[in-house]
């Protein structure tokens, strides 16, 4: 069955830096799409970035806009989101998924499958 499984959150401080992977399986990873959501408590979840099977096209949400960088590589079935000059406000669950279109998208519905998360907190 198809897994998606993301790696790399934690704690850290205000100004600082993560990276964030997300492992596929069960799936023909290069042909699909791939986007980060994030969900604060008490909130929805929202669009963080997108990235199309290629690789060629990514699409930020303008809150991470110049700080954060949504990278693939499909040789490994990962994709990967890098996380820069970080704020309070990021703090949430990022959610990794996967569209099947390929083209990635920044709607929640657009995704098929669904990692089960990992928790980032940013510190003052």
């Amino acid at each position: 069955q198809v897994q998606l499984v993301e790696s790399g959150g934690g704690l850290v401080q205000a100004g600082g830096s993560l990276r964030l992977s997300c492992a596929a399986s069960g799936l023909s990873f290069s042909t699909y799409g791939m986007g980060w959501f994030r969900q604060a408590p008490g909130k929805e979840r929202e669009f963080v970035a997108t990235i199309n099977w290629s690789g060629a096209g990514t699409y930020y949400a303008d809150s991470v806009k110049g700080r954060f960088t949504i990278s693939r590589d499909n040789a490994k079935n990962t994709v990967y989101l890098q996380m820069n000059s970080l704020k309070r406000e990021d703090t949430a669950v990022y959610y990794c998924a996967a569209d099947r279109t390929g083209r990635g998208r920044a709607g929640v519905s657009s995704y098929t499958y669904w990692g089960q998360g990992t928790q980032v907190t940013v510190s003052s």
